[in-house]
C-alpha cells in the first residue's frame, strides 16, 4: 500500500541568550549542542543569538571551552568531537568554512588525517545571513538588542525552519514569551538542545523541518494505522 510519510528534517536551530543567563551554563550547553556528535544531529545548535550586553563575555568563555575540546577518534575516551559521516560531507563543510574564513571568531586544531572538521564559530551581521543548514560542528553567532526579544524570535521564525529552539534566561516571562511565539517543534529552556528522550520528550518539527506527529508523542502510533468504519442497517 501507500506508506504514510512522516518526515523529520534539519533546521536552522537557534539558541537565544539574554543578559540574565548564567554564562557558565550557557557555555556548557552551547558546546554540547553545537559540537558534540560533530554537530551531526538534526537538533544541533546552528545559530547562537546573544544579547549584545553579554555577547563579548560569553564568546570569550566559549572560546576557552572550545580550546579544551579534543578532536579525534571516538573510540578514544579522551575525544570530545569525532569525524563527520563521510568524505563528501567533510569536503562540503570545509569548503564552506574556507569561504567565510574572514568571519571566523574561533576555531581549533584537528588531526591531519581523517574525516574531521574543525569546530568553528562564524560571526554573522544579521540572523537572516544564515540561509541553510551546515550539518557539522559549525556555529554561527549573531547579536540582538535588549528589548527586542519579540523581533528576534520573529526573525528566527522567518527562516521557515522549525525543528528546535533554545532559550537561556532567568526571567520566567521571557520563557513564556518565547513559548508563545516560537515556531519550533521543540523548545529547550536552560538546557542543551540535543538528546530528546522518545516517550518522555516527544520530538519533531514543523514548517520546513517536519511533517506529521512527533516521534514518541501520543498520536505517533495511530498515524501508521488506517481507520475503517462498518455501518450496519438497523432500521
Amino acid at each position: 500500500g501507500i506508506v504514510p510519510l512522516i518526515a523529520e528534517t534539519g533546521g536552522l536551530n537557534a539558541m537565544i541568550i539574554d543578559s540574565t543567563a548564567l554564562p557558565e551554563q550557557v557555555v556548557s550547553d552551547v558546546v554540547t549542542s553545537a559540537f558534540r556528535s560533530a554537530g551531526q544531529r538534526c537538533s544541533a545548535l546552528r545559530l547562537l543569538v546573544l544579547q549584545e550586553d553579554v555577547a563579548d563575555r560569553i564568546l570569550d568563555m566559549l572560546k576557552g571551552a572550545m580550546d579544551a575540546l579534543v578532536v579525534g577518534d571516538p573510540l578514544d575516551i579522551r575525544a570530545d568531537v569525532g569525524p563527520v559521516i563521510d568524505e563528501p560531507a567533510r569536503d562540503k563543510l570545509e569548503a564552506y568554512r574556507q569561504s567565510v574564513k574572514a568571519r571566523w571568531l574561533h576555531t581549533i586544531a584537528t588531526p591531519a588525517n581523517g574525516l574531521f572538521v574543525a569546530p568553528t564559530i562564524i560571526e554573522l551581521d544579521r540572523i537572516e545571513d544564515l540561509k541553510q543548514e551546515w550539518f557539522g560542528p559549525i556555529l554561527h553567532v549573531a547579536r540582538w538588542k535588549a528589548g527586542a526579544l519579540d523581533d528576534t524570535i520573529g526573525r528566527v521564525n522567518a527562516s521557515g525552519f522549525g525543528l528546535t529552539m533554545g532559550l537561556h534566561s532567568r526571567i520566567a516571562g521571557a520563557s513564556e514569551r518565547v513559548r508563545q511565539l516560537a515556531k519550533a517543534g521543540n523548545l529547550y529552556v536552560n538546557r542543551t538542545m540535543i538528546g530528546a528522550v522518545v516517550g518522555s520528550q516527544p520530538f519533531g518539527g514543523e514548517g520546513l523541518s517536519g511533517t506529521g506527529p512527533k516521534a514518541g508523542g501520543p498520536h505517533y502510533v495511530t498515524r501508521f494505522a488506517t481507520e475503517r468504519v462498518t455501518t450496519i442497517d438497523t432500521t
